[in-house]
């Protein structure tokens, strides 16, 4: 929970994006716990997000950490 909520401070995320992560968390939590099963378009919101985090993180390093790139 943490690590989403200070993106935006530490790789410069838009609020907005931060927001839509930690609802998808908050909903991840939910069906660990309940035991129901996650429906597929929930997943794929998911992925697509991962996804784009992902892009936005390696842009990062690459602009300011490039030395912890292989």
């Amino acid at each position: 929970m943490t690590m989403i909520q200070v993106l935006s401070q530490t790789i410069g995320l838009d609020k907005q994006t931060v927001i839509v992560l930690d609802a998808l968390r908050k909903q991840r939590n939910v069906a660990d716990y309940s035991g129901d099963i996650v429906p597929a378009s929930a997943v794929d919101e998911c992925l697509l997000h991962a996804e784009k985090l992902l892009h936005v993180v390696n842009r990062w390093l690459k602009e300011n950490k490039s030395e912890l790139l292989g």
